[in-house]
């Protein structure tokens, strides 16, 4: 499917510093906006219900699942996440430029149904740095910390298959690389075909067929 909206993906295992990248990026740039993902979670300090997320029951969560009305949904650390099918086509549909923070299961099914997504795969300095920086949060038992490392292994093995790489070893670099990647997005020829399609038609340069790029 081919939308004159950008579609973005990012992904990272718990405590690269994804969601606090996601935050200053989408604070520096009004153009883009933020997939509410749908969870099973309880909220956590200040999230709000249909700002962070959508928050409902599992029981919910699996009728819209019966229901076809996710575009993926994932599993994890013992909670259920998904997008909304619907809000999502139509948000890219008229032509705005979205963002999902979801893990690798949720971001290849997106790539399955969304030729044209970008996917941004964000990896910690070490695992030890990542350890480091679950305590520090302090959000999480002794437990759940362990269980987190225990998947960042498995999640990070999947890091090959994404278009970008960062590495968030300082937070400002990494935020500049990410916002080089949604800049360069934008500038492509397919993506600037797809925005401004009554420029191309009167340049005459207007060859989809052709075109096999991003």
């Amino acid at each position: 499917m081919d939308f004159p909206g950008n579609l973005f993906v990012v992904a990272a295992p718990s405590g690269a510093g994804k969601s606090s990248l996601v935050a200053e990026l989408l604070a520096r740039d009004p153009a883009l906006r933020l997939s509410v993902s749908t969870t099973t979670r309880a909220p956590r300090g200040q999230e709000q219900d249909g700002r962070e997320y959508c928050f409902v029951t599992r029981e919910e969560f699996e009728r819209r699942v019966q229901a076809g009305e996710f575009l993926e949904w994932a599993e994890v650390h013992g909670n259920l996440y998904g997008t909304s099918r619907q809000w999502l086509q139509q948000r890219i549909s008229e032509g705005d430029d979205v963002l999902l923070e979801i893990d690798w299961q949720g971001a290849a099914q997106v790539r399955r149904h969304f030729a044209n997504a970008v996917s941004v795969f964000i990896l910690p300095p070490s695992f030890e740095e990542l350890e480091a920086r679950l305590r520090r949060r302090g959000e999480d038992s002794e437990q759940a910390i362990v269980r987190r490392l225990a998947e960042a292994h498995v999640e990070t093995a999947h890091a090959p298959g994404f278009d970008f790489i960062i590495v968030n070893r300082h937070f400002h670099q990494a935020l500049r690389e990410l916002e080089s990647i949604v800049v360069a997005q934008r500038l492509r020829y397919a993506a600037q075909r797809r925005a401004h399609p009554e420029v191309f038609r009167a340049l005459g340069i207007d060859h989809p067929a052709g075109d096999t790029r991003k």
